[in-house]
């Protein structure tokens, strides 16, 4: 298993709230989110917990290239999270657009349109791989 990359960045202080971005996914890795906040996986053991509103989030959990559609909105979201905040690109496609570079449209990945810390390779990245992204925030 590959392992998730981090730029440097500091742990937050034993808990996590999350704000999940689709900014133009094919949802395998959704499937995955849904089950690392699962019964099985139960990331909020290690403090983390998904979020409705970016005013509540300290992380942006993105996923899929950054499409021309939400290129916008994912710069808002990011502008919406308090200081200190951090971005997770979750899979592939997140990273460096996967299957989908080049493709017309899309406007880059997450790195192209908002700074990103930690980087989850995959395509859906396994389960445990996000856990240990998650975990390497919290510490826990």
């Amino acid at each position: 298993m590959e392992r998730s990359t981090s730029r440097g960045t500091p742990e937050l202080a034993g808990s996590v709230q999350i704000r999940h971005v689709d900014a133009g996914s094919c949802n395998g890795c959704e499937v995955e989110i849904a089950s690392v906040f699962g019964p099985v996986y139960d990331a909020e053991r290690y403090g983390a917990r998904l979020v409705a509103s970016p005013r509540h989030a300290d992380a942006l959990l993105v996923t899929g290239p950054v499409t021309r559609n939400m290129e916008m909105a994912l710069r808002r979201t990011y502008e919406a999270v308090p200081q200190p905040r951090r971005v997770i690109a979750l899979g592939d496609c997140a990273r460096d657009c996967g299957v989908f570079a080049g493709a017309y449209g899309v406007a880059g990945a997450v790195g192209d349109v908002v700074p990103v810390d930690v980087e989850v390779p995959g395509c859906p990245p396994p389960p445990e791989a996000i856990i240990e992204a998650l975990r390497g925030m919290t510490g826990r």
